[in-house]
């Protein structure tokens, strides 16, 4: 089904993933890697230990919470679908999530948002920042922050990963995950259909030559940065250590070391593959995933379209959810399951649901999230927040603290004070344990 599209100035970026574009370029072996890599064991020990991660699963398009978390069965704006029971007692979703239903109980839903925004990079940049979008000024992505936060000192693998479909397909593109101040370190990995990134090939050059390569690029670097010491010399430095743990542990990028018991049970789908990938992500202790699931900018059609995106969506969420409380990972990962903004409840007259960012919901789940709450909610047709209103902010602020991350804290870069989230907003407490 083609689907019809916004004003296409409204999806129009550039595309950059510094650290996939450097990593790519770099034929490196694994010969003369010494102390850099770190031991798988000793990757889970951390794991076991106090380690905090985060997965943000996000809708690109703008998910109709009408058709999802908020269902308004039998009234003027409801649409079709019913509202079915879940496994929380009194909490019902739309009848399009059967499979998330029953993982309600380690789920959490905020039903309240008010984000005053209806613009697509607007809202994916002030969603995933905690700021209001103010043209000239960047802010850090969440993955940015979890990375810097959350990444142990001697971890060799990237912190922030993006997970997404292939380049040119309709979808906010990975420039929104800017490290801005943080430095390019943070900013994320892409990830394009599951494929392991190209980590060059460990067959072009000799052991003894690619060494001496290193060695040499080495002695060049230090001596430069001898009298031109700066975050982008160190970030770098630092990409080049990173592309040789890399082809090193390579595998850990790759779903077809799973079983192929496990790839049946994510299905076949693109988003299947990727929920499957990031669970390996998760297990091999990355602190930010995210994935990208897109095409909900029903403005045609939505419910049509909804069966479609949702009957995608569903069973590898479920399966995931339920894949990490089954292998704790659950204990220590804090899940969110976000979009731009929701869509109206007026339905129009192409049977389409326009942009709503005046009364939608998000869902969370896992690391110190209170399981099976509802907080906030709409009123009858869903028009209006009448309990409990919320924003972008609180939501970012809620994440960070749910993974014990001060939100009113803030970062030393380079001898400057930056605050860790806007200390203006407060997180939903009644969200947290």
């Amino acid at each position: 089904m083609k689907r019809p599209a916004c004003n296409p100035a409204e999806h129009s970026h550039h595309r950059r993933a510094f650290l996939q574009s450097t990593l790519g370029g770099t034929a490196l072996t694994a010969s003369g890697l010494g102390g850099v890599l770190m031991g798988r064991s000793a990757i889970a020990d951390q794991i076991k230990g106090n380690r905090r991660q985060v997965l943000n699963v996000f809708l690109h398009g703008g998910v109709s919470q009408l058709e999802t978390w908020d269902p308004k069965p039998n009234t003027d704006t409801g649409g079709p679908f019913r509202a079915i029971p879940t496994s929380v007692p009194g909490t019902h979703i739309c009848e399009l999530l059967p499979h998330t239903a029953k993982q309600m109980h380690r789920l959490s839903l905020v039903r309240s948002l008010n984000t005053h925004n209806s613009d697509h990079a607007r809202g994916v940049v002030e969603m995933t920042t905690g700021h209001k979008r103010i043209p000239g000024t960047d802010y850090p992505h969440l993955g940015a922050v979890a990375a810097k936060a959350l990444t142990p000192d001697a971890f060799t693998l990237p912190g922030h990963i993006l997970v997404r479909q292939t380049a040119g397909k309709r979808n906010v593109e990975s420039e929104h995950h800017k490290a801005a101040w943080l430095g390019a370190r943070y900013a994320s990995m892409a990830i394009y259909d599951a494929k392991p990134p190209k980590i060059g090939d460990e067959k072009a050059l000799a052991p003894d030559a690619d060494q001496s390569r290193n060695a040499f690029r080495q002695r060049v670097n230090e001596r430069f940065a001898r009298g031109r010491r700066t975050a982008d010399t160190e970030a770098y430095n630092f990409s080049f250590e990173q592309a040789q743990g890399l082809v090193e542990q390579r595998d850990v990028f790759d779903i077809t070391k799973e079983s192929k018991a496990d790839q049946a049970r994510y299905g076949t789908s693109q988003f299947g593959t990727h929920c499957l990938l990031a669970r390996r992500l998760l297990e091999n202790g990355i602190p930010y995933v995210q994935v990208n699931h897109a095409d909900y900018d029903t403005h045609h059609e939505n419910f049509n379209f909804h069966i479609e995106q949702l009957g995608e969506f569903d069973l590898p969420f479920a399966t995931l959810i339920s894949d990490l409380a089954d292998r704790g990972l659950l204990d220590h990962t804090l899940i969110c399951v976000m979009s731009e903004f929701g869509r109206t409840p007026k339905v129009n007259v192409r049977y389409g649901r326009d942009h709503w960012g005046t009364a939608w919901s998000v869902a969370f789940g896992g690391c110190g999230i209170q399981p099976g709450a509802v907080v906030g909610k709409t009123n009858a047709n869903g028009t209006e927040v009448t309990d409990r209103q919320v924003d972008h902010g609180n939501v970012f602020n809620t994440i960070l603290e749910a993974v014990g991350v001060d939100p009113g804290g803030e970062f030393d870069i380079g001898g400057r004070q930056f605050p860790i989230a806007d200390p203006s907003k407060s997180s939903i407490s009644e969200l947290l344990v």
